[in-house]
């Protein structure tokens, strides 16, 4: 069993990158949570489209983006590692740029700079990753992960924050807020760069020359797409089920989502480094099954209706996000951990393109599931979760028994060579 070992402040921001790298990080995730949340409203009020066209547009820039995760994948496994991080931030420059100058009405254009948007977007977990990879290992690497995911969200719900500030004035300021995106995606840009982190793909980290067959991971894979279900919750499931099921006060929502940001901020890295005792599958099996008892969790909850439905829903959401916090601290790690050095970039592009697939279609899940009833809904998630939970487990039973037969294999192979001696 792993023994814990505290990571001080300056080892864990070397661990990350280093200190350029770390600034890089707070820009990137400032400016994306500038822009992101409201790009809706940008195509809705600055290009005058309707709601429905512009979000296809931004669901079609996604899943399109999709398909650059292979190469991704595979300009990592050549070595390359801050420029790709760099290169995710250009190309959400390039979106920023086309957006600012397409006319209204032009929904070509707007699907196009979303394209670029969406391009950045998935690139960059695995492109940082396989950086954090390169430069710590083990629990370290874990709680490097888990910090840079903390920072993240303390960016985006800092860039939220200020673009709601903004949203009074208008089409003027939406067109502001997104060159003030592009501005900081190009400065963190540059700050990625600067670090000029490359790695040998011949090599591992140890030094010796890399081999062994890639990981069966389609179990963790399929499995992933459910679980990453979790992360919308508090953005979309949650809103949707206290307005328009509880008849609850908007402000309710509002409540869910900023005690998601701030205990994963200030959760993320304590829980990560403090669950290190455990192996990283069993972390994600456990998170699984926390998961699966917020869901039924809100399924009791909402069965209250209007008056304690709402705080129920609300305390409920704690839970919850003590199991995303659980699976963002484990799955990253875990593929990384699992994934040969070869192939860490594609091993990685690989879980991203499950991670962007049940992130695509999570909204269309939940919001078309949610019309039949709670049970319809939080029935569905919970069993869904603890099948996927089931599964990781299974899966590190039959790991388990295959280093078994290894090391059974290895201790014949020993024994007859030394009876071949005597």
């Amino acid at each position: 069993m792993p023994t814990l070992t505290p990571i001080r402040p300056r080892a864990l921001v070397r661990a990350s990158g280093g200190p350029r790298y770390a600034v890089a990080l707070a820009v990137d995730a400032l400016g994306t949570g500038l822009l992101r949340p409201f790009l809706l409203l940008y195509g809705v009020t600055v290009l005058k489209l309707s709601a429905p066209v512009t979000g296809i547009a931004m669901t079609a820039g996604i899943v399109v983006g999709l398909v650059c995760m292979p190469a991704v994948g595979r300009w990592l496994d050549r070595g390359a590692r801050s420029t790709v991080v760099a290169a995710s931030m250009l190309v959400r420059v390039l979106g920023v740029a086309l957006l600012l100058a397409t006319p209204a009405g032009r929904a070509g254009q707007f699907a196009a700079a979303a394209l670029f948007l969406g391009i950045g977007n998935q690139a960059w977990p695995a492109a940082h990753a396989a950086l954090v990879a390169a430069v710590s290992h083990g629990r370290e690497r874990d709680t490097a992960l888990a910090a840079a995911r903390a920072l993240r969200n303390a960016g985006l719900g800092a860039g939220a924050l200020l673009a709601t500030a903004c949203l009074a004035g208008g089409a003027t300021a939406l067109q502001a807020l997104a060159a003030a995106t592009g501005l900081a995606h190009l400065t963190a840009a540059a700050l990625a760069w600067s670090v000029h982190l490359r790695v040998d793909p011949s090599t591992s980290p140890a030094g010796k020359p890399a081999s062994g067959p890639a990981p069966r991971m389609r179990g963790l894979l399929a499995a992933n797409v459910v679980y990453v279900f979790c992360l919308n919750v508090p953005e979309i499931a949650l809103p949707l089920v206290l307005v328009t099921q509880l008849h609850a006060s908007p402000v309710w929502s509002a409540a869910v989502f900023v005690a998601n940001t701030v205990l994963v901020v200030t959760l993320q890295v304590p829980v990560t480094a403090l669950m290190s005792r455990f192996s990283r599958r069993t972390v994600l099996a456990l998170a699984g099954v926390v998961l699966t008892a917020s869901y039924l969790g809100f399924l009791a909850a909402t069965s209250l209706g209007p008056g304690w439905g709402a705080p129920a829903v609300a305390a409920v959401s704690v839970l919850c996000t003590i199991g995303e916090i659980g699976y963002a601290g484990s799955a990253t790690a875990l593929v990384t951990a699992l994934a040969p050095p070869h192939l860490l970039g594609r091993t990685l592009a690989r879980f991203e393109l499950s991670t962007g697939f049940g992130l695509a279609v999570s909204p269309a899940a939940i919001t078309a599931l949610a019309p039949h009833g709670p049970a319809a809904l939080w029935g569905t998630l919970a069993a869904a979760t603890l099948v996927s939970a089931s599964a990781v487990a299974t899966e590190q039973g039959a790991a388990g028994g295959a280093r078994a037969r290894i090391l059974v294999q290895g201790r014949d192979l020993r024994r007859s060579k030394a009876l071949s001696k005597t």
